[in-house]
């Protein structure tokens, strides 16, 4: 009766061989392709260095003056701003500015390609029901694939470094910006959509003058999204060189400092409330927006 307790496996020997067969052809596709690879991601180390240093470098009395007209103009809340410019004070009274600015840089870097890739595949999405049907299993497997399982391929691929980070950040904070994005335009209301043809609107028209702007307060729920989820990678990118609040995070965990912890991992949670903030308020603007309400 072991055939009933005992579920039936493929054979040892045949797994083992399968698995040898995959590492291996992984492993020299990676040899053979990982420096043409590693060029084409040139471009995007050098803007993601840039703008590291470029926040670093600025003066903190002018990062918050831009945080603060920036959020201004987001909400028109004197609460939100006084709230955002406050806390990053906070931050940096405790020391760790310069870990939050590269925190920042990489989530807004990161934020930047997801949208540039996530708002296209969405419109395509919501162009197709095959499309959404074929996608729509890759943003599941997206999404519940353990984050640790994206360092592998890209680790391998790209070695260790701020790219490598970021492209596994952008894989994890991609699905949302594409789901909300497809949402979004489906929901677009039909006679908008008739009115803008019987007015002689070109597909290209349609979508930029009238889907998308409709849109737009999905469109930022998505990103807003996008930039919680970058936010919770930030210590697991950590692991593959990426600085920031994360690598303070990751040395408490391995030297169990437990203050050390606290303070970057309360800093963090600080950016994701002022992003949040910020994004919200933005897309209740947009909504009031399209209601036709006075903001």
């Amino acid at each position: 009766m072991t055939w009933l307790t005992e579920f039936p496996q493929i054979d040892n020997g045949m797994l083992r061989d399968l698995k040898r067969a995959i590492d291996d052809g992984f492993r020299n596709f990676s040899r053979s392709y990982g420096d043409a690879i590693e060029a084409v991601f040139d471009p995007l180390r050098h803007f993601l260095s840039w703008s590291e240093n470029l926040l670093t470098d600025t003066p903190w009395p002018i990062v918050l003056l831009v945080v603060g007209l920036l959020a201004w103009g987001a909400s028109r809340s004197f609460r939100i701003v006084f709230a955002c410019v406050g806390t990053l004070c906070l931050i940096g009274a405790f020391g760790m500015w310069e870990d939050t600015m590269k925190t920042i840089s990489m989530i807004l870097t990161s934020t930047l390609m997801a949208i540039a890739l996530g708002i296209p595949i969405g419109v395509l999405m919501s162009r197709s029901d095959r499309v959404q049907s074929f996608v729509s299993p890759i943003l599941d497997v997206m999404q519940t694939m353990p984050p640790f399982v994206y360092l592998i391929p890209v680790v391998m691929l790209l070695g260790i470094g701020k790219v490598p980070g970021l492209i596994a950040v952008v894989i994890y904070a991609l699905p949302p910006m594409i789901r909300l994005t497809n949402l979004g335009i489906r929901q677009v209301d039909g006679e908008v959509l008739e009115a803008a043809d019987a007015f002689g609107s070109s597909r290209w028209q349609r979508l930029v003058k009238a889907e998308l702007p409709l849109a737009m307060p999905t469109i930022m729920a998505g990103i807003n999204q996008t930039i919680m989820m970058a936010l919770a990678m930030v210590v697991i990118a950590s692991m593959i060189g990426v600085e920031g609040l994360g690598l303070p995070v990751l040395r408490a965990i391995s030297n169990q400092y437990f203050t050390l912890g606290l303070f970057n991992g309360l800093a963090i949670v600080g950016i994701a409330i002022l992003f949040d903030r910020v994004s919200q308020a933005f897309g209740h603007r947009l909504q009031k927006h399209r209601g036709g309400h006075n903001v």
